[in-house]
C-alpha cells in the first residue's frame, strides 16, 4: 500500500494535506539553533558531530580556541541567514530553482482561470483601469485587446478620411480591395498573413495623412461551396441535392452563407483589421450580380463570350467542368494504386496496357498501347506515322472493334511517334486531347462513352452501367478471354486530378460558354511591360506575362446550382429547339425581358420561347471584377471616381492566374484602366516541416486559436466536426499530439499578426510557421507593456509633455542618442515599408524596442529619474516620453492593440485632441533629432560598459570589481569624463569603482585589458583573482588571432585591383578594421607581459 510521504500516520487513518517545504527560520531562531547545536553535546548536533560523552570531562578550551569558535559562530549565523532570505524569496540558483519553477508552473496550471470581464459597452470606448488592477499587473492580451476593436468601427476611424467637399486629401489616396476569402469556413494562417500585411499598409498610409480605403467582402466559391454544403447534406441528413431540388437547395446555400460568413468577419475583427465595413461586399450581392450581368451580356453582343462543344476537364465527383487552372496534374513513376471518389478499393493508374484490333478482311492484327483500357470503347479510328514501314500496307484499311458493332479507320498522320509503344495509337477524339485534334483532322466520328456521373453509356454496348474504373478491369478481362490482350508494363505519366474533388479529370465533349483571350491577355502584358503595373517580387512578374503569352480561351460554364447563372437564354423557334451548340439561337440579357427583346429582333414574325441556361458562371467571372464592382461599376460612383484605380493589390502568388490576371485583363476590357498599380505576391504559409496546410494533415491552424490559446484535447475535437475520413482523422491527430503537446498557448493578434508580418521577406520562399516563434513574439508584447507601464509610473499623473516633439537643445548624451536611434529607426521604417521590405521593418522597430529603447535609455533614466536635479527629471521625462509615444506609433501598424492600450493611457501634448492613435501622425525623419555626434558618443558609453561586463564575466568577478578606461584621444576622453556614472550604471552592480586613465599614462598593474576600438581599452584588475597561467594562454590566442586580421587587412588594403575598385568610404571602414586589430594586438602582448610579470611579483 502507497502511504503519503507527508504523513507518519498508519495506513487508512485520514491525514491532513500534503504541505510544502516549511516557512523559512527567522534570524533570530537560526542563531539560536546555531547555539544550541554547541551547547549540548547530547542534544541537536551540528552536522559531523557525534553526541559525546556526558561523562567524560569537560575539556577546558584556550583563548585561541574560543576566538576561533566565536568566529565560526559567526560565520555560520551568516551563512543561515543568508539561506533564511533565500528561502523566503525562493531559491537562487540550481535544481532547486527549476524545483520551484516547476512547482509556480503546476500551482499556475491547476489554480482555476479567472474570466476577464470587460465592463466596457460594446462601441464605447474602453474603460481603462489601473495597471494595478489583478488583470492588468501583467500583460494579458485578451485583456489588452478588448473593446477597442469594436470602439473603432463605431466611431468610423476606418472609414476614408476625406476634405469637406468630399474629395480626397492633398496627400492623396490608398486604397486596396481585400482579397475576398471563401465563404467556406474559418479563416486559415493565409488569410491571417494577408490580413497582417494589408493591415499595416493601410494603418500606415492613414497615419501618413492618406485616404485610406480597405474593402471587405466574401467570394462565393461556387464549386467549394456547393460541395461543402452537400458533403454537410449528406453526412447530416443523408439527402443530395437532387432530393432537395435547385430552388430549395440555393436557399439552403445562403442560410449556411450567413452563418459562415459572419464567423469570417468576427475573425477578421478579431485581427484587427481596419476594413470598412459600411462597404463589405459579396460577390452574389445585388450590385455585384448586376456587374456580372453587365459584363457577360456586352461581351456576348461584342462576340468575346461564344459557345463551343469542346473537351472539357470534367469533374465527376462534382459534376462540372473546370478550368486548366483548377487541375492538378499527378505525377507517376509507374504503376500505382490510388484512392478514387466513389470506389471502395484502389484503382490502378501508370500502366500501358497493349492490345491488338483485327484487320477487317485479314488475318492480320494491329497493335496499340493505352494507359485508360476503358476508352477503347470510344475507339473511332487507329493512327500510324505515314514513314512506318512495318504499317504502310494497312493506311487505309479498317480494324473491327471486338465488342462493337463498329470499324476504325486506320490513318496516317505525321502527328504519330514511331518510337512510343508500338507505333500504332488508338483514337478517342470525344475523350482526349490530342485524339480531339486528330479526330477534327480526319473527319472521324466522337463517341462519347460517359455519362456525367462517370458511367458507361449505351455507346459501350454491354459495358452499358458499369463505373469507369470498373469498366477498366472488365475491359483487360475480356481482351484476355479473346486473346486480344498482349502485355501491361509501367508507364511514367501525369494524372490530371480536380483540385476540389481529388477525383480523376475526365475529358469529355461538353457544349460551353467560352471566352476569347487573346486580345484581352495581349493587353495585359503590355501594361506590365511598359510599366502601368509593378509586381513584387519580380519572379512574379515573369510568370504572370509567360501565362498570359501562352494562354488558351476561358472555359466560363460550370454545372452548378450556387453562383452567377448564366444570363444567356435559347430560342426555340416556332417550336424548332435548334442546336444548342449554335451561337445563333442564343440570346444574352441582363433581365428575361431585355433578351427577349433581342430574340423578337432576331426572328421577326416568329413564334418565340426561352430557356435559360442552367449553368452558372465560374466563380473567377465575378472574383476578376472585384477591384471595381466594389466601388460600383458599372455604376460611375464617387467611390470610383475617387479611389480607382486601387493602390495595391496584395495576394498569395499561387492564384496570380486564376486571379490577378483576370483581374487585369478585365479592368483593361470594362473600364480601359489597370485595376491597381502594384500587385505584392506574398509566400504561401506552410506548416514547422515546410509541408502544405491541409485538413488530413492536421496542421490547418485557426488563427483564433493562435489568439486565444486552446488545449490539445479541444483541438483533437475540432477535427471531428470536419469531414475526415478515420485514416485521414488518425493521421491529423498524431501530427497535432507531437506538434502541440501542450496545446497553443494564448499569443493574442498583435504577436500573432507581428511574427507573420516578420516572416515575409520580399523574396519568393514559403513561410514554414512555427508556434513557437508566435509565441516568442508575445514575449515582445509584454516586453513593450512592461516598458510602456514603467514608463507610465515615472511620469507620474500630473506630468504634462512639452507641445512639440522637437528637442530643446539641453537633452542629455543619452537623451541626444535616443532621439538619433528614433529618427533613423522612423526613417528607415517608412523607406521599408515603402518598398514592401516588411520583414526588414519589423526588425527595425524591435530593434529599436528592444536594444535602444527598453535596454538602455529606459535603464539609464532610471537613475536620473530617481537622484537627478528636477530640471534632470524633468528632461528625462519628455525624452521618455517622446521616446515611447514614437515607439507606440511606430509599432501601431504591426500591433494595433498594445500600442493603442498604452498610448490611451500616455498624457497627450497641449493641443493634441487626437482621438485614438488608429489617426495619430506616423513618425517621420526629423532633423533637429539626428545627432550622429552624439550617438557616435553615447556608442562608446555602450561599448565601454559592455566590454566591463564582458570582463567581469570572463574571469568571474560578480563584486568589488575595479576598473580602469584608458582613453587614447581627448574627445573619447571628455566623452567620458562626463558621462562616467552612465558608465558605472550600465556596467552593472559588480562595479565599485572606474577611474579614467589617458593615453601617456602608464597601463595599470595587475589588470587584463580588453579592446573596445582604437579610441579606447578596458583594464580590469584581476592580480590575486585568477589563474595567471590560464590568462597567459588566453591572451595569447586573442593576440594570435587579431595578429591573423592584421595580415588580412594589410594584404587587402594593399591591393591596387581592390584600391581601384572600391570607394574611399569602403575603404576607410577597413582601415578602422586593420588599426582595431593592431590595437588589439598591440593590447594582448602588454596583457601577456602583464602576466608574466605578475608571476614575478
Amino acid at each position: 500500500m502507497a502511504l503519503n510521504a507527508a504523513s507518519h500516520n498508519a495506513g487508512g487513518i485520514k491525514t491532513g494535506p500534503t504541505s510544502g517545504p516549511p516557512p523559512a527560520a527567522s534570524v533570530e531562531t537560526a542563531a539560536a539553533i546555531s547555539s544550541a547545536t554547541s551547547g549540548d553535546p547530547l542534544g541537536q548536533h551540528a552536522s559531523g558531530q557525534d553526541g559525546g560523552d556526558k561523562a567524560a570531562p569537560q575539556k577546558v578550551k584556550t583563548q585561541k580556541e574560543l576566538e576561533k569558535e566565536r568566529k565560526k559562530a559567526e560565520k555560520e549565523k551568516k551563512f543561515l541567514e543568508k539561506k533564511a532570505k533565500q528561502a523566503t524569496s525562493g531559491p537562487a540558483t540550481g535544481a532547486s530553482k527549476t524545483k520551484e519553477k516547476k512547482a509556480k508552473l503546476e500551482a499556475a496550471k491547476d489554480a482555476p482561470k479567472l474570466d476577464y470581464v470587460d465592463e466596457t459597452k460594446s462601441g464605447e470606448k474602453k474603460i481603462l483601469k489601473s495597471l494595478d488592477d489583478e488583470f492588468h499587473k501583467a500583460y494579458i492580451p485578451r485583456v489588452v485587446e478588448s473593446s477597442w476593436y469594436a470602439w473603432w468601427e463605431k466611431e468610423g476611424f476606418f472609414k476614408p478620411q476625406l476634405t469637406a467637399d468630399g474629395n480626397v486629401k492633398k496627400e492623396g489616396y490608398f486604397s486596396i480591395p481585400m482579397p475576398p476569402p471563401n465563404v467556406t469556413g474559418s479563416l486559415h494562417m493565409g488569410h491571417s498573413l494577408t490580413a497582417g500585411l494589408q493591415d499595416t499598409l493601410i494603418r500606415w498610409n492613414r497615419m501618413r495623412g492618406l485616404s485610406t480605403l480597405w474593402i471587405p467582402g466574401c467570394d462565393h466559391a461556387g464549386i467549394a461551396t456547393q460541395n461543402v454544403v452537400e458533403n454537410m447534406l449528406w453526412r447530416r441528413e443523408k439527402l443530395t441535392r437532387h432530393d432537395l431540388g435547385r430552388e430549395k437547395f440555393v436557399d439552403t446555400v445562403w442560410k449556411w452563407k450567413g452563418e459562415y460568413h459572419e464567423k469570417i468577419n468576427n475573425a477578421a475583427r478579431r485581427m484587427g483589421s481596419s476594413v470598412d465595413w459600411s462597404r463589405e461586399a459579396f460577390t452574389m450581392d445585388a450590385q455585384l450580380s448586376k456587374a456580372v450581368a453587365h459584363t457577360f451580356v456586352t461581351l456576348h453582343d461584342e462576340g468575346t463570350i461564344y459557345r463551343a462543344n469542346r473537351l472539357v476537364n470534367w469533374d465527376v465527383q462534382l459534376n462540372t467542368a473546370l478550368s486548366n487552372l483548377e487541375v492538378q496534374n499527378k505525377e507517376l513513376t509507374g504503376r500505382t494504386l490510388l484512392d478514387v471518389p466513389g470506389y471502395e478499393r484502389k484503382v490502378e493508374f501508370g500502366v500501358l496496357t497493349y492490345f491488338k484490333y483485327p484487320v477487317d478482311g485479314s488475318s492480320e492484327f494491329i497493335e496499340v498501347g493505352t494507359s485508360r483500357p476503358e476508352t477503347m470503347l470510344g475507339d473511332s479510328g487507329i493512327a500510324v506515322n505515314p514513314k512506318d514501314e512495318r504499317f504502310k500496307h494497312l493506311v487505309g484499311k479498317e480494324a473491327s472493334h471486338p465488342f462493337l458493332d463498329r470499324k476504325l479507320p486506320i490513318f496516317a498522320d505525321e502527328y504519330v511517334d514511331m518510337e512510343f509503344g508500338t507505333g500504332a495509337v488508338k483514337i478517342t477524339p470525344a475523350h482526349d486531347p490530342n485524339d480531339y485534334n486528330l479526330g477534327k483532322s480526319h473527319n472521324l466520328e466522337f463517341i462519347n462513352i460517359l455519362t456525367d456521373d462517370g458511367l458507361l453509356n449505351a455507346n459501350a454496348g454491354s459495358f452499358q452501367g458499369m463505373k469507369r474504373f470498373d469498366a477498366r478491369y472488365e475491359v483487360v478481362k475480356q481482351l484476355k478471354a479473346k486473346g486480344l490482350w498482349v502485355k501491361a508494363e509501367d508507364n511514367p505519366m501525369s494524372l490530371p486530378m480536380s483540385e476540389r474533388s481529388k477525383d480523376v479529370i475526365e475529358p469529355i465533349l461538353k457544349n460551353q460558354w467560352y471566352m476569347r483571350m487573346e486580345g484581352m491577355a495581349a493587353a495585359a502584358s503590355q501594361a506590365v511591360r511598359n510599366g502601368e503595373i509593378k509586381f513584387r517580387p519580380e519572379s512574379a512578374e515573369k510568370s504572370f506575362l509567360r501565362w498570359m503569352d501562352n494562354i488558351n480561351d476561358w472555359c466560363l460554364s460550370r454545372s452548378l446550382w450556387w453562383g452567377h447563372q448564366c444570363p444567356v437564354y435559347l430560342i426555340t423557334v416556332d417550336g424548332d429547339p435548334g442546336d444548342d451548340a449554335d451561337n445563333g439561337r442564343w440570346v444574352a440579357g441582363k433581365t428575361q425581358a431585355e433578351a427577349e427583346e433581342k430574340a423578337k429582333s432576331r426572328f421577326p414574325g416568329k413564334t418565340i420561347s426561352l430557356r435559360r441556361d442552367e449553368d452558372v458562371l465560374d466563380t473567377w467571372f465575378s472574383s476578376g471584377l472585384w477591384p471595381f464592382s466594389v466601388l460600383g461599376w458599372p455604376d460611375q460612383t464617387l467611390d470610383l471616381q475617387r479611389f480607382f484605380p486601387t493602390s495595391v493589390l496584395e495576394t498569395g502568388w499561387d492564384i496570380i492566374f486564376f486571379w490577378v490576371a483576370r483581374m487585369v485583363m478585365f479592368g483593361l476590357k470594362l473600364t480601359g484602366q489597370v485595376p491597381f498599380t502594384e500587385v505584392y505576391c506574398h509566400p504561401l504559409v506552410r506548416d514547422s516541416e515546410g509541408r502544405k496546410m491541409s485538413k488530413s494533415l492536421g496542421n490547418v491552424i485557426d488563427p483564433l486559436d493562435i489568439m486565444e490559446g486552446i488545449e490539445l484535447q479541444a483541438l483533437h475535437d475540432k477535427l471531428k466536426t470536419g469531414n475526415l475520413d478515420p485514416k485521414e482523422l488518425a493521421t491529423a491527430t498524431k501530427f497535432q499530439k507531437s506538434s502541440f503537446p501542450d496545446g497553443i498557448p494564448e499569443c493574442g493578434a498583435d504577436a500573432l499578426r507581428f511574427s507573420l508580418i516578420n516572416y515575409v521577406t520580399g523574396g519568393s520562399s514559403d513561410i514554414s510557421f512555427d508556434i513557437k516563434v508566435m509565441h516568442g513574439y508575445r514575449r515582445f508584447a509584454n516586453k513593450i507593456y512592461q516598458a510602456s507601464k514603467y514608463v507610465l509610473g515615472k511620469l507620474g499623473g500630473d506630468f504634462v509633455p512639452q507641445a512639440t516633439l522637437q528637442p530643446t537643445g539641453k537633452e542629455s548624451l543619452a537623451e541626444k542618442w535616443i532621439l538619433t536611434k528614433f529618427c533613423a529607426a522612423a526613417k528607415d521604417v517608412n523607406n521599408a515599408l515603402a518598398e514592401r521590405e516588411f520583414s526588414t521593418a519589423t526588425s527595425i522597430v524591435y530593434q529599436y524596442w528592444y536594444s535602444h529603447l527598453c535596454d538602455v535609455f529606459i535603464e539609464n533614466s532610471k537613475s536620473i529619474i530617481s537622484d537627478g536635479t528636477p530640471e534632470e527629471q524633468l528632461k528625462a521625462k519628455n525624452t521618455l516620453y517622446t521616446s515611447l509615444e514614437g515607439a507606440l506609433t511606430m509599432i501601431h501598424p504591426m500591433m494595433p492593440f498594445i500600442s493603442e492600450e498604452m498610448w490611451q493611457r500616455l498624457p497627450r501634448r497641449p493641443g493634441d485632441e487626437t482621438p485614438s492613435i488608429v489617426l495619430a501622425k506616423y513618425p517621420t525623419y526629423q532633423e533637429s533629432m539626428d545627432d550622429p555626434a552624439a550617438e557616435k558618443a553615447y556608442e562608446l558609453v555602450l561599448d565601454l560598459a559592455k566590454a566591463v561586463r564582458s570582463l567581469m564575466g570572463e574571469y568571474s568577478i560578480k563584486e568589488n570589481g575595479q576598473l580602469h578606461l584608458q582613453l587614447f584621444n581627448s574627445t573619447a576622453y571628455q566623452t567620458c569624463e562626463e558621462q562616467l556614472a552612465s558608465i558605472r550604471t550600465l556596467s552593472g552592480k559588480g562595479v565599485s569603482n572606474i577611474s579614467l586613465l589617458k593615453a601617456e599614462d602608464s597601463k595599470p598593474a595587475g589588470c587584463v585589458p580588453a579592446a573596445v576600438s582604437a579610441e579606447a581599452t578596458v583594464f580590469l584588475l584581476v592580480k590575486g583573482i585568477v589563474d595567471l597561467d590560464q590568462e597567459i594562454e588566453k591572451a595569447k590566442k586573442k593576440r594570435d588571432r587579431a595578429g591573423e586580421t592584421v595580415k588580412k587587412q594589410r594584404g587587402l588594403l594593399a591591393d591596387e585591383v581592390y584600391k581601384s575598385k572600391v570607394s574611399e568610404e569602403l575603404q576607410e571602414v577597413e582601415r578602422r578594421k586593420l588599426k582595431d586589430a593592431e590595437k588589439e594586438v598591440e593590447e594582448m602582448e602588454g596583457s601577456i607581459a602583464a602576466f608574466e610579470k605578475l608571476k614575478l611579483e
